[in-house]
């Protein structure tokens, strides 16, 4: 488990962009992630009739979408208490398995920090 206090600031601003993309958006999940170039991507869960997205794998997509090579690290806020395998895998799939996925609390605080391609 990491501390949200003990954060490099470049993951710090990823989880704060998570948190005010849920809380922005009244959605159930906030996600934000970093690229190798260091260029961020922030979404909230999508829910329409004929498409289902998690913050997350719409993070990832947006990267894909605007020319991401790789992933540094991503994030989540969210009340769950954990990452759904398809979340990692995602992120996994651009960034490689060692990439850190955090797990955030909706106030912020980090509840865990996972590779991208483990389970929890």
């Amino acid at each position: 488990m990491t501390e949200s206090n003990a954060l490099d600031p470049e993951d710090q601003k990823i989880v704060t962009l998570a948190r005010s993309a849920r809380a922005r958006n009244g959605v159930p999940e906030g996600a934000a992630v970093r690229d190798e170039t260091g260029r961020t991507y922030v979404a909230g869960s999508v829910e329409l009739a004929s498409l289902k997205l998690s913050a997350l794998r719409t993070a990832v997509a947006m990267a894909v979408a605007s020319g991401a090579k790789s992933l540094e690290a991503a994030a989540v806020v969210s009340e769950t208490e954990g990452v759904a395998p398809e979340d990692r895998a995602a992120v996994a799939d651009l960034g490689g398995p060692g990439t850190p996925v955090l797990l955030a609390g909706p106030d912020g605080a980090v509840k865990r920090t996972v590779p991208a391609g483990t389970a929890e």
